[in-house]
């Protein structure tokens, strides 16, 4: 099933009217800083993976 712009925007809209604009806005940045922390951690991991393989080797 796909969403449409208009089912979007309405469901954006409801989304608003029950949770108000302050909540919503809260939510967003949490949300943005799960992601970012995410993201960071994935590096981390990524940049140990070698280190850790060369350790084994030995």
């Amino acid at each position: 099933m796909k969403l449409g712009v208009w089912e979007i925007v309405l469901i954006l809209a409801l989304a608003l009217v029950l949770f108000g604009g302050g909540k919503l806005a809260g939510v967003g940045k949490a949300l943005g800083t799960a992601i970012r922390d995410f993201k960071k951690e994935m590096k981390s991991d990524d940049a140990q993976k070698p280190a850790e393989e060369e350790n084994k080797a030995e």
